[in-house]
């Protein structure tokens, strides 16, 4: 299936890119935990749904455990995990408080570059297959009961 993109205009006045047309990604469908768990017990496994349920719960706990003792955590070739922080500023080291000028603690991933398994923006570019959203019409949708995409997520255009 290809990668869905909708393309809106930027009504935003004040912006630099007012009125240009900007493709974001259309998501189909929110796969649960579970879900995921589920498809990864199909792919020819020994192992059965609860086993792989109870190797991810035990691998997302242990991942969250190292971030927040300061560590980055490497999750195969698939990329590593690592925490940052956005905070205000102040005008002297020593009259920066840790309580009140910490905004906010977020979770980021930077997808691996190596050979074996390149996931920078580039490489995944060259392997997806786009299609414009209106155009898309899957074959169990009727023309009474279209399938409609579940929300947009931000690809970082204006």
């Amino acid at each position: 299936m290809p990668v869905l993109i909708k393309v809106t205009q930027n009504n935003n006045q004040y912006s630099p890119a007012f009125g240009k047309y900007y493709g974001h990604v259309v998501t189909t469908k929110t796969m649960t935990y579970g879900e995921l768990c589920r498809h990864m017990s199909e792919h020819n496994s020994v192992y059965g749904e609860d086993v792989c349920l109870g190797v991810a719960n035990k691998l997302q706990s242990c991942i969250l455990e190292q971030l927040l003792e300061g560590k980055k955590v490497q999750f195969g070739d698939l990329g590593t995990f690592y925490l940052s922080v956005k905070s205000a500023g102040a005008t002297t080291e020593d009259g920066y408080n840790l309580g009140s000028d910490i905004k906010g603690l977020y979770l980021c991933f930077a997808p691996s570059r190596r050979d074996v398994n390149d996931l920078s923006s580039k490489t995944l570019k060259k392997k997806a297959a786009f299609m414009n959203v209106k155009d898309f019409m899957p074959a169990k949708a009727t023309a009474s009961a279209p399938v409609e995409p579940e929300d947009e997520e931000e690809d970082g255009n204006p």
